[in-house]
């Protein structure tokens, strides 16, 4: 069983500890358990209880009679709410935290498709998708460092724009090319996979490499293909060693660097004349736009 602490609880449901505080006194629909130094923390089905409840505290429910009500009425009545109202990205957002510890691929492909059939793919993940992933960052901490349930949703993100991008039409034979990468220690793709959607469906022929390519195969690639123009993402944090190697690999290749991520980092390298940093996938898609 995998537990969460009195913060991780108030992040992912939106309740206050104070309010956890409470109604542990008032009520005895929710107990937390306690660690031998009588520290407070939950379980999974706590965990997804509580979301439930906030769900339906933001619906106008009082805590009295959300207190009274079982496990099922409570989850009935929140699958009516989030399947025949018009709800809001918090909401969505607490719903794909729960197919999420559940690891239920039909509650996510629900709310998903939906999302995408009423706004597109790419407004999905900048509104729903991004925050869903920033929201639940609060169980990656120190001793929850890439659970099973992280692999899980994220495997499921992946499949969904590789899917989608495998639907575009093929580019034109002259288009620009783009080369997308992640360097050596960065494994998180979702973003990198999101811009080579974004590319491919301005236009753009891609050459996809991927996360963790050593520096060297770039270089081969970048001589090979000739890119119009490379992109990379930058989220782990980066040492001394790294960013020497990154101030030597832009020192020799042909070609400039446009990034995303932590803008510091490169900044480090003192190459500004070979990188681009841009802030948003929006000024990513204007760039690509126009050219």
């Amino acid at each position: 069983m995998i537990t969460y602490s009195v913060a991780q609880v108030e992040s992912l449901s939106g309740i206050s500890a104070h309010s956890l505080r409470i109604w542990e006194r008032r009520y005895d629909f929710i107990k937390p358990h306690r660690t031998e130094t009588n520290i407070r923390f939950y379980s999974d089905d706590q965990l997804k209880k509580l979301i439930n409840v906030g769900i339906l505290l933001k619906n106008s429910y009082k805590i009295s009679k959300v207190a009274a009500m079982t496990d099922d009425e409570i989850h009935s009545i929140v699958s009516k709410l989030l399947l025949h109202t018009t709800n809001t990205n918090q909401e969505d957002i607490k719903a794909l935290s729960i197919a999420m510890i559940d690891m239920e691929e039909q509650a996510f492909n629900q709310i998903f498709e939906s999302q995408v059939i009423k706004n597109g793919l790419v407004p999905t993940f900048l509104n729903l998708i991004y925050p869903f992933l920033q929201h639940v960052g609060v169980l990656w901490g120190i001793n929850k460092t890439m659970p099973a349930q992280e692999h899980f949703i994220s495997n499921l993100i992946r499949q969904k724009l590789i899917a989608a991008t495998d639907q575009l039409p093929l580019p034109k034979s002259d288009a620009p090319c783009l080369l997308l990468y992640l360097f050596e220690g960065e494994d998180h793709e979702i973003g990198l996979l999101l811009a080579n959607y974004m590319a491919k469906e301005l236009g753009w022929r891609t050459c996809y490499l991927g996360s963790n390519v050593p520096f060297g195969n770039i270089k081969i690639v970048n001589e090979q293909i000739k890119p119009d123009l490379m992109f990379s993402i930058f989220t782990s944090p980066r040492n001394a060693k790294f960013v020497k190697n990154l101030a030597e690999f832009l020192k020799e290749i042909d070609n400039t660097l446009f990034y995303s991520g932590h803008s510091d980092l490169v900044k480090q390298t003192e190459f500004d004349n070979k990188t681009v940093f841009l802030q948003s996938p929006a000024e990513f898609s204007k760039y690509l736009a126009s050219k």
